[in-house]
């Protein structure tokens, strides 16, 4: 079995999915992920890289964001600036506003968003990557604007038995597992940088 695959949604927009459950392939991940932040660059998102961690610590299943900017704030990142924490998250009801901070403080980053999704039963436990925004509002039944140059997100659940409730029920070990393989993966960004692209 590959431990990622490649699919294509919504017209020619590529999505790669990768599964944490197996051998996860960080040295993959991170030269992908490197390549879309560098191809951004090109097109002129040249001051810097930003990670959008967005969730909440108060449900499991939506605490992946947040979970992942703490790590990266912990590896103390040189290049790499971090919104959306366990300690301040970004989540439904302030994400409007972090969305104005974006515009007016990092107006030339590529914006990388990361956040928990659902998806079909097999894919639970996948991390996908792809370039575009990402539609937040996982648990919420608010209209959030997408966000974001590219997209991490990690498949907490199945949209089939879809339920806000089914959240706070996510198995901890899941979201900590990816929440692991995707902040490794970021860490490799950093080694793998060509500061020529963000001077």
């Amino acid at each position: 079995m590959k431990l990622w695959e490649k699919i294509s949604i919504r017209g020619n927009r590529d999505v790669f999915y990768y599964d944490t459950k197996q051998s996860f392939q960080e040295e993959e991940f991170a030269t992908r992920l490197y390549e879309m932040i560098g191809l951004e660059g090109r097109n002129g998102k040249t001051a810097g890289v930003l990670f959008l961690c967005i969730g909440t610590d108060r449900s499991t299943g939506d605490s992946l964001g947040p979970l992942i900017g703490y790590k990266l704030n912990e590896e103390g990142l040189e290049h790499l600036e971090v919104i959306g924490t366990l300690e301040r998250p970004v989540h439904a009801m302030n994400l409007e506003t972090y969305q104005t901070i974006l515009k007016i403080r990092y107006p030339n980053y590529v914006v990388v968003a990361v956040d928990a999704s659902v998806g079909n039963m097999e894919h639970i436990g996948y991390v996908t990557l792809g370039r575009g925004a990402l539609k937040p509002g996982l648990g919420v039944s608010k209209e959030l604007r997408a966000v974001g140059d590219i997209f991490i997100t990690g498949i907490v659940g199945s949209l089939s038995n879809y339920d806000p409730l089914m959240l706070q029920s996510i198995r901890l070990s899941i979201v900590m597992r990816m929440a692991d393989c995707i902040s490794r993966s970021i860490c490799l960004v950093e080694k793998l940088w060509d500061n020529s692209y963000f001077l």
